[in-house]
């Protein structure tokens, strides 16, 4: 008998960043736009509190659901922030928002069930909806509208099959954020349907400009939507955290004893000094949240002014550290122009077709690096754009 692979894993396409990411370390003097993590160090207080926790012998298991004290403030933080009321054993501490992420979809969807995913999205939202055994329906946002999506976009794709609606802003990758009265319709739309929500909210610290006076939609907070609504979110992003590996749901029942079940034979319990750096991040953070927010937020800037002024359009990102610039008019396709691009002028980005069909066309950049390495990036894509259209 032939040895053979496992048909979900087959099916699956390799991730579309990671190829780029080895083209660029086998090449000098690259400046990578590519990589969605940040360039900070991870702040002093969680390093120290991981220190400390060495020092005492802290290194055992802990609850599979995590540290009591850490799943205690992570309720006290959404309470303060969102208006939520969970209690510590509705919060699930896992091993990045990955795990928690592949949780709920093997906790609540059953093969042949069809989950709805807007996009261009994360390249890690259809695969493991797809090793759920679950059906993709992807919902297209374009730049017309500035990448959100709608209740309307959302409707004409519900099919008695429709179990799950996954929402994720801040978007990775367009920076779009989903504005509070599109999540109240949204809201009343998957209420009336009676769907599960899953909703990936990692970057809803960084955000900017008019959608921080907005402040960030949170969905499990509207209204008819904490009991239906798995969030995931996590310590990578705003805490510069992410080698850390530490994420969190919170679900109400039965959503969330199904969660625990699936986490507790698939990992046994979250990173143990991870944890306890990750308790003085909610504790002694807040500072240096704010100042890497800003600090992104000043490269934005940078990088989006660029942009438009060497000929691509540029949508306003209001969160996250991406721009999604278009593309288009340089008559390449997002792939040749990433390609190029990085054999040309030595600049790491990252095609927007890998995103998904809507994606086709523009060229995801993150700004989460140095800003005088932006300064010189956007000088090469400036002149990389002028060569080819001059050509």
């Amino acid at each position: 008998m032939a040895l053979t692979i496992a048909a979900r894993a087959e099916a699956v396409p390799p991730s579309g960043i990671r190829r780029f990411f080895d083209i660029a370390a086998s090449m000098d003097d690259v400046i990578s736009l590519g990589i969605g993590e940040p360039d900070f160090v991870t702040p002093e207080p969680v390093m120290e509190a991981a220190r400390e926790s060495l020092a005492r012998g802290k290194t055992g298991y802990t609850s599979n659901a995590g540290l009591l004290e850490l799943r205690e403030l992570i309720v006290d933080m959404l309470r303060l922030r969102y208006g939520l009321s969970y209690a510590p054993d509705n919060v699930l501490v896992t091993v990045g928002v990955s795990e928690a992420l592949q949780l709920a979809m093997l906790a609540l969807l059953d093969p042949g069930d069809e989950i709805l995913i807007p996009e261009p999205c994360f390249v890690s939202y259809g695969p493991a909806a797809s090793f759920a055994g679950a059906k993709v329906v992807h919902v297209p946002t374009a730049a017309a509208t500035n990448f959100e999506v709608t209740a309307e976009d959302i409707a004409q794709r519900i099919t008695p099959r429709t179990k799950m609606l996954f929402l994720s802003y801040p978007s990775n990758p367009t920076g779009a954020v989903l504005r509070p009265e599109t999540l109240d319709e949204i809201a009343s739309l998957v209420c009336a349907h009676d769907l599960w929500v899953l909703s990936d909210e990692i970057y809803d610290r960084l955000i900017y400009g008019e959608a921080r006076a907005a402040g960030h939609a949170c969905v499990a907070a509207a209204e008819g939507m904490q009991e239906r609504t798995v969030l995931l979110n996590g310590f990578s992003k705003a805490y510069a955290m992410t080698g850390w590996r530490l994420g969190y749901a919170c679900a109400m029942e039965p959503a969330y004893t199904a969660m625990y079940k699936v986490h507790q034979y698939m990992v046994m319990s979250a990173p143990t000094i991870a944890q306890y750096g990750a308790i003085a991040a909610l504790t002694d953070c807040d500072e240096h949240v704010e100042a890497m927010r800003q600090a992104y937020d000043r490269r934005r800037r940078l990088i989006v002014d660029g942009l438009r002024s060497a000929g691509l359009p540029t949508f306003e990102p209001g969160g996250a550290f991406y721009c999604f610039p278009d593309i288009r008019s340089t008559g390449m396709s997002s792939e040749s122009f990433a390609q190029a691009l990085i054999r040309e002028e030595k600049v790491a980005a990252v095609p927007g077709s890998a995103f998904g069909p809507s994606g086709d066309g523009f060229l995801r950049c993150s700004y989460a690096t140095a800003y005088g390495k932006i300064q010189e990036a956007v000088r090469r894509i400036d002149s990389f754009v002028t060569r080819r259209r001059s050509s």
